[in-house]
This record gives C-alpha cells, sequence and structure tokens, in this order.
C-alpha cells in the first residue's frame, strides 16, 4: 500500500559513523568530533513516513546489468547537477502488511519538475516464498523497488542472524559493524563461503540507534564488484545505505543504492529512506519468517 502525503514529519536524525580497524582487530567507531569525522547528518525533514521479483539469480544479475546500462545513456539525455535532496522532496509511504513494515521514498522534487520513476520489481511476499540472496537461501527479498533511469534501488531482505558474528542472543550488545557484517555475509549470489561473500563489501560506516523501543543499526557500503566482467572502475561499484532491525529471531533490513558515481546528487535521498525505516505492530495478514517454510507461494 502506498500513500501519499503533502504534509511534513520530522524523522529523527540518524548520524553515520567512519568505521576504523582499532588494534584489537575488530575496529572502532570514531565520533563525529575525532580527525575522522564525516559531515553526515542534518536533521531529516520528509513529506511523509514508504516497496518486487525475479524467478532466478540469473534474471538478478540482468537487471543490474540492464540498470548499468540505461542510467549510463539516459543520464546524458536527462542530464542534471547538485544534489537533489537539497531541494523540497515529495515523499511517498509504503506499507507492507505481510511482513510488518514501513519506509518512505521520493517521488517528486516540485520545484525542480523532477519525477523519480519507480518501478516494483518485486511485490512484497511472505519469507517462504521470497527470492534468495545466496545458495543456502538464508536471506531473502521480501519486496524491492527499482528506478531504472537513475540507477537506483530500494530492497527490503529478512534472514536469520549469523552467529559467526552475533553471538549473544541479548540484542542490545549487538555492535553495528557486527550486524552489517552478519547481513552482507549472507548477501552473495555467487557459490562462495562467507568470509568470500564478505570481500565483496566494504563497510565505510555503522551506527546503532534506539527508536521507539527498538534497536535500529545504520550502516553504509560498497560492493566490489562491477556490472560487467570486464569493467573494473571504481565508479562502477554499488554505494550502499542500510537499515536493520531484529525481530522473532530474524533480521529485517531495508538497503537503498545507487552507482558510487552518483552518490553525490543521490546519496542524500537514500539516507533519507533508510532513515524511515519501521517495524509495524503485525495485523491479521502479518506472517512471521518461521511459518510454514515448506510453502512457496
Amino acid at each position: 500500500m502506498v500513500v501519499l502525503s503533502p504534509s511534513l514529519l520530522s524523522l529523527p536524525t540518524i548520524h553515520f559513523f567512519r568505521y576504523e580497524a582499532g588494534s584489537n582487530g575488530r575496529g572502532m567507531l570514531s565520533h563525529k568530533n575525532s580527525n575522522y569525522s564525516r559531515k553526515f547528518h542534518k536533521k531529516i525533514t520528509m513529506c511523509c513516513s514508504v516497496p518486487s521479483k525475479p524467478n532466478s539469480q540469473k534474471v538478478l544479475w540482468r537487471r543490474d546489468l540492464l540498470l548499468f546500462a540505461l542510467s549510463s545513456s539516459l543520464s546524458t539525455l536527462f542530464p542534471s547537477s547538485g544534489c537533489l535532496a537539497e531541494e523540497d522532496v515529495r515523499m511517498a509511504s509504503f506499507v507492507d502488511e505481510i511482513n510488518a513494515y514501513t519506509y518512505s521514498y521520493p517521488v517528486e522534487l516540485p520545484s525542480k519538475k523532477f519525477l523519480f520513476k519507480w518501478v516494483e520489481s518485486r511485490k512484497p511476499e511472505r519469507y517462504s516464498s521470497a527470492a534468495p540472496l545466496s545458495p543456502d537461501a538464508r536471506l531473502r527479498i521480501v519486496s524491492e523497488r527499482v528506478d531504472i533511469v537513475d540507477n537506483l534501488i530500494i530492497s527490503v531482505s529478512i534472514g536469520p542472524p549469523n552467529v559467526q558474528f552475533l553471538k549473544s542472543n541479548d540484542k542490545k550488545t549487538w555492535a553495528a559493524k557486527d550486524v552489517a557484517d552478519s547481513v552482507l555475509s549472507d548477501k552473495s549470489a555467487l557459490r562462495v563461503t562467507s568470509s568470500q561473500r564478505m570481500s565483496e563489501s566494504s563497510v565505510l560506516d555503522a551506527h546503532a540507534s534506539e527508536i521507539d523501543g527498538e534497536q535500529y543499526w545504520y550502516y553504509e557500503y560498497l560492493v566490489r564488484k562491477s556490472p560487467t566482467k570486464s569493467a573494473q572502475e571504481s565508479n562502477l561499484y554499488r554505494h550502499y545505505v542500510a537499515s536493520t532491525t531484529e525481530r522473532e529471531g530474524y533480521l529485517y533490513s531495508l538497503n537503498a543504492s545507487t552507482l558510487s558515481k552518483q552518490w553525490t546528487k543521490m546519496g542524500p535521498l537514500l539516507e533519507q529512506i533508510v532513515a524511515s525505516f519501521r517495524l509495524l505492530p503485525p495485523t491479521d495478514n502479518y506472517v512471521p519468517p518461521y511459518k510454514d517454510p515448506w510453502r512457496f507461494w
């Protein structure tokens, strides 16, 4: 369900912290007043508070290649400059009652007469029938939205924690970097080990925040692979921001991404999307991830 609203809603400020390797090998998070500060974030103001489904990993690969090819050609036809988030943004609110979460995404920049071209590539579905992100099928995409012209992807995935990184059952003790590593270790279409999957990604920032009594972990990362095997330029890598939270033993993650070369323009908008992600109280339509694991429809 998508709702448009002209009203403004102030969301909490989400700070990202630069992650630096420490002497103990686990690393540390540096505060914004340190030498490693980044100039994230102003208080986010949005119009309101939120997402679809190929059947194979080959389709996923072709989708990414198509996004890259079309965005490269269309960007030359429809050039734009500056940071889009500096403009007034009209947002739409998306609600997934099957998995009980919500988020907001931009639909228009009225002052520039700019419209986003979102397509719901994966409609919301239950965890048991959702498309897996890796051969072991632990992490699965339950909804996805793409803008082919601007090369933007918003996806929500669900999966169990990886005990290699999250050893405690007490989620209040989980570090944001460990949560990010847990999610990214299961996020790969390649038949490789968890450590090899992690080598495809590099976490730049990680931070935890408690909102309405729930713990949310925010992180920023790059995926170290390009849309084509022959092209290896760094500006072809995808730049992600993500939010993860836990319910009933499963991690719910929203990822928003674009190509690195478009990050300056699109990054602040993606951060707004991530900041709006919330779990909702379950309704009669809610299907918990552990229910009927054999069911694929």
